[in-house]
C-alpha cells in the first residue's frame, strides 16, 4: 500500500527544518557574541590593571621603582577561578619585577603605539595577556618601560558559556513558540482545502453542477479543474444513458422479430430434422433475449449505484412488485407460489428500481433452476435488518459454490442455459445498499433459500 502523504505534515516538516536552521544560526551567532562580549569585558579589566601598574612606575635616585597598587590586583580578583601573572620591564630590557619567563617571545616595541593583546600558553595554561608601555624622560633615566599582565581564561570561558546558554534557552523557547504559531497558521490556512473535501463528500452523486465555494485565489485553478471534470462527466453520463436506452431498443426489436418468424415456421409442415433445428433455434433465441435483457439490466444497476440517491423505501411494496414481474401468469400450475410479509411496511434506505431488479432476478432464478413444486417469498425483519428470503424446493447450490455464483458469468448450472448474471446483479445491488446476499442450506423441509439482507432505515441517516 502506498504511503499516504499529508500536505499539513509536509508544511510542518518544512517549517520545522527552517526553524531548526534559523535556531542553529542564532545559536552560533550567540556563541560568537558571548565570546566577544566576555573577551571585551575581561580585556578591559586586564588593561585597567596594567595601566595602574604602569602608573605606579617612578624614578628615585636614578633608578626605576615600581610600587604595585593593590587595587590593580583587586580589579582582576573578581574572578576567583583565574590566576594572574605580571612582569615589569625597565628601559634596559631587564625584568624589574614579576615572572621573568612571561611572554619572553614578543616584540615589546609594538606596544609603543597602543596596548597589545595576545593569547598565549603559560605554564601549560591558556592565558590572555596585555602589553602596555610608558615612556620615561627623566634626565638620569630615559627610555621605554613595559608592563605585561596575563590572566588565565577560565572566567571568560565561563561567561561565554553563560551568555551562550541563556541565548540557547531563549532561541529554543522562541523557536518552539514559532513552531506552535506556524502549526496553527498552517492548520487555519488549510481550512479551505478541508472545506472543499467536505463539500465534495456531502455532494449528491447526481449533482454534477459546478462548485461555487469561497476559496483563496491559489485554489481557483483547482476548483476550475474539478468543475471542468464534472462537466465532462455529466456529458459522459448522458451519453451512457442514451446508449443503454438505444441498445435496449435496437437489440430487443430484432430479437422479437426473429422469435416471431420462428413462431410462424411452426405452422409450416417441416421434416422432423427441421423441427428439431427449429426447436433448438427457439431455445437459443430465448436464451439470447434473456441474456441481452440481463446485460442491459446489469449496466443499468451499475449506473444507478453511482448516481442515484438512496431514499426511504418500503421494501414490502418493492418485493411485491418484483414478485408480480418475475412470476409469469403462465407459471407451471404444479408449482405453489406464495408471498408473505410479516409486517405491512418495512422501511429501508434504497433505490426502488435497483431493489426491484435484484429481487426479481432472485425469484426468476429460483423459478427457472430451483423450484419443483414450491416457491415462497418472505419479507421480514431479523436482527435489526430487513431481509427478502426466496425459498424453493430444488436441489439448491452446494456451499462451496456460494462465493462463486455471486460473480458475473459464474453459474452452478451451465448446462441449463444460465447466463450467470442473476445473482451478480442482486449482489451488486445489495453492496450498493450496504447489504449482502446470503444462502441458507437445505432444511428438513428439503428447501433452499437465497436471502437479500440490507439495513433498515435509520432516522439519523
Amino acid at each position: 500500500m502506498a504511503r499516504e502523504h499529508s500536505l499539513f505534515g509536509r508544511l510542518v516538516l518544512r517549517v520545522s527544518i527552517i526553524l531548526a536552521i534559523g535556531a542553529a544560526l542564532l545559536i552560533t551567532a550567540a556563541w560568537y557574541y558571548g565570546r566577544s562580549a566576555a573577551s571585551q569585558t575581561y580585556d578591559r579589566l586586564l588593561l585597567g590593571a596594567a595601566l595602574q601598574m604602569t602608573d605606579s612606575l617612578s624614578i628615585e635616585d636614578g633608578h626605576l621603582i615600581a610600587s604595585l597598587p593593590v587595587s590593580a590586583f583587586e580589579l582582576l580578583g573578581f574572578s576567583k577561578e583565574d590566576r594572574i601573572f605580571y612582569r615589569l620591564i625597565d628601559t634596559e630590557g631587564q625584568t624589574l619585577t614579576g615572572y621573568r619567563d612571561l611572554a619572553g617571545f614578543i616584540d615589546y616595541t609594538a606596544a609603543r603605539t597602543g596596548p597589545v593583546f595576545l593569547n598565549d600558553t603559560y605554564r601549560e595554561t591558556p592565558v590572555r595577556l596585555v602589553v602596555v608601555s610608558r615612556v620615561l624622560s627623566d634626565p638620569p633615566l630615559s627610555g621605554w618601560a613595559y608592563v605585561i599582565v596575563a590572566q588565565t581564561t577560565e572566567a571568560r570561558s565561563a561567561l561565554t558559556h553563560e551568555i551562550t546558554g541563556r541565548a540557547i534557552l531563549l532561541v529554543i523557547l522562541m523557536s518552539f513558540l514559532a513552531l506552535i504559531a506556524g502549526i496553527l497558521a498552517i492548520r487555519f490556512s488549510l481550512q479551505p482545502v478541508e472545506a472543499l473535501g467536505n463539500a465534495l463528500h456531502k455532494r449528491d452523486p447526481q449533482d454534477l453542477t459546478p462548485l461555487d465555494l469561497d476559496v483563496p485565489g491559489e485554489m481557483k485553478p483547482f476548483i476550475g479543474s474539478i468543475n471542468h471534470f464534472m462537466s465532462r462527466l455529466d456529458q459522459r453520463v448522458l451519453l451512457l444513458q442514451r446508449f443503454i436506452a438505444d441498445a435496449a431498443h435496437q437489440i430487443r426489436t430484432p430479437l422479437t422479430a426473429l422469435a416471431a418468424q420462428a413462431d410462424m415456421l411452426e405452422t409450416e409442415r417441416l421434416p422432423a430434422g427441421a423441427k428439431r433445428s427449429l426447436h433448438r433455434m427457439r431455445t437459443r433465441i430465448t436464451e439470447l433475449s434473456r441474456l441481452t435483457g440481463q446485460l442491459l439490466n446489469h449496466a443499468m444497476v451499475i449506473h444507478r449505484a453511482g448516481t442515484v440517491h438512496l431514499e426511504k423505501t418500503d421494501l414490502v411494496t418493492v418485493a411485491r412488485q418484483a414478485f408480480r414481474i418475475a412470476v409469469p401468469i403462465t407459471v407451471n400450475p404444479d408449482i405453489v407460489v406464495s408471498f408473505e410479509a410479516e409486517q405491512p411496511q418495512l422501511l429501508v434506505q434504497g433505490d426502488i428500481v435497483s431493489l426491484r431488479e435484484a429481487i426479481a432476478n432472485i425469484i426468476d432464478n429460483a423459478l427457472r433452476h430451483g423450484s419443483v413444486a414450491k416457491l415462497a417469498v418472505r419479507v421480514a425483519e431479523e436482527g435489526g435488518r430487513a431481509i427478502v428470503e426466496v425459498t424453493d424446493d430444488g436441489a439448491g447450490i452446494p456451499p462451496d459454490k456460494w462465493p462463486l455464483v455471486v460473480k458475473r458469468f459464474m453459474t452452478s448450472k451451465p448446462d441449463e442455459g444460465n447466463s450467470g448474471l442473476g445473482f451478480s446483479i442482486a449482489a451488486e445491488v445489495a453492496t450498493a445498499h450496504s447489504g449482502l446476499i446470503r444462502f441458507k442450506e437445505k432444511t428438513a423441509e428439503n428447501c433452499f433459500s437465497v436471502i437479500l439482507d440490507i439495513p433498515l432505515w435509520q432516522d439519523t441517516l
